[in-house]
């Protein structure tokens, strides 16, 4: 099998493609990136530690992901579900929750990771 570095770099493409189809678009990804731009910048205020970066860079990464996922399948249920469907706004609500999952997780960990700096 050969490797095709041109085929890869097209798929890389594709996906920032996908990706910047959300941005400005998705409230709730809006105001995640906005989240993660404070988030960075009291990460460089407080200078946390390597591995606290790891873990809040983790943690933007998933809640990032899982938006996009989710608003992948808001769009395909659109497609094949046109009219509306409990089952197809069980989907979504599903897809959203993930998300919310998600967000909390983090948000719980952001705070174990910043509250010590702001009592220091």
């Amino acid at each position: 099998m050969h490797y095709d570095f041109k085929k890869q770099i097209k798929s890389f493409g594709y996906a920032w493609k996908g990706i910047m189809s959300c941005v400005g678009k998705e409230q709730n990804l809006s105001f995640h990136l906005i989240a993660t731009t404070f988030v960075v910048c009291a990460g460089f205020f407080f200078g946390i530690t390597r591995m606290e970066w790891m873990v809040v860079v983790g943690c933007i990464g998933l809640v990032i992901a899982a938006e996009l996922f989710n608003s992948a399948i808001e769009k395909l249920v659109d497609l094949v579900s046109p009219t509306r469907h409990p089952i197809a706004g069980q989907v979504k609500d599903i897809a959203a929750g993930a998300v919310l999952v998600c967000a909390i997780a983090s948000a719980i960990i952001g705070l174990m990771v910043f509250l010590p700096y702001l009592f220091k």
